[in-house]
């Protein structure tokens, strides 16, 4: 029963979310660029207020997957990396954060382009 009300968790935060920026989209004359920045300045400031960390704990995936995930790991990796490195960690702890999220994009999108063709518009 736990595993499940996991699950509800995870599709209740990470659907919320994914509602809000459609929302945006639709509703303001938000681009999607502007809304992934957003989504991801967002996670950046609620996690350095302290918001983002329980609501991460609570939802798991559902609130590291989102852009505001993306956020949340540049934020943590920056704070651990200045409390190893002192003022150097602001400078490579958002990196180290987010490398293998970074690395895994750069993967599958080079996967991507080998197996489909392009189609100019």
């Amino acid at each position: 029963m736990e595993t499940f009300l996991t699950y509800i968790s995870v599709f209740l935060v990470g659907g919320i979310l994914c509602t809000l920026a459609q929302i945006l989209i639709d509703k303001t004359k938000m681009t999607p660029a502007r809304v992934l920045v957003t989504y991801v300045v967002a996670g950046v400031v609620l996690t350095a207020i302290r918001i983002y960390g329980p609501i991460v704990e609570f939802a798991q995936a559902g609130a590291t997957v989102p852009l505001t995930g993306f956020g949340y790991s540049l934020a943590t990796g920056v704070e651990k990396a200045v409390d190893e490195y002192g003022l150097i960690g602001a400078l490579t702890g958002g990196l180290t954060g987010t490398a293998a999220g970074i690395t895994a994009a750069l993967v599958f999108a080079f996967l991507a382009a080998l197996v489909f063709k392009s189609k100019p518009k």
